[in-house]
């Protein structure tokens, strides 16, 4: 897939992330990379054949102090290849992105693994209401 068809599937991942999170966001962009670097992956102590398809970088709105401000726009920064390896179809896809989103944002608001957990568990049972 071309990176223009994977940035619309983001698009169309995050208008499925809960409008409270989306309106409370600020300074904080949203890039797309073929793939974690091995060099990333050691840091981050995942080995084969586990991956990272997300990664927020910046500083968390909680550990953020109150002179924090003039700072370029922290970063979530989704992996294209992992998402795309491991989704079935085109919505598997975008649920996929859309869970690491949840994750990487909940990251940004400075949530813990519990929290993000708790969110995305609401986040793949929202149409079991319908």
């Amino acid at each position: 897939m071309n990176r223009s068809a994977f940035e619309r599937h983001v698009s169309d991942a995050l208008a499925t992330i809960p409008r409270r999170f989306r309106d409370a966001m600020r300074n904080i962009a949203i890039v797309v990379e073929d793939e974690p670097s091995p060099t990333l992956l050691r840091e981050m102590e995942i080995a084969p054949p586990d991956t990272l398809f997300g990664l927020y970088q910046g500083v968390p709105l909680t550990e953020r102090r109150w002179d924090y401000g003039n700072s370029l726009p922290d970063r979530i920064v989704l992996f294209q290849g992992p998402h795309e390896r491991e989704a079935r179809d085109d919505d598997d896809l975008i649920g996929s992105i859309g869970e690491t989103l949840i994750h990487e944002i909940g990251h940004y608001f400075g949530l813990s693994e519990e929290e993000i957990e708790a969110i995305e568990d609401e986040y793949w049972h929202a149409d079991d209401d319908d």
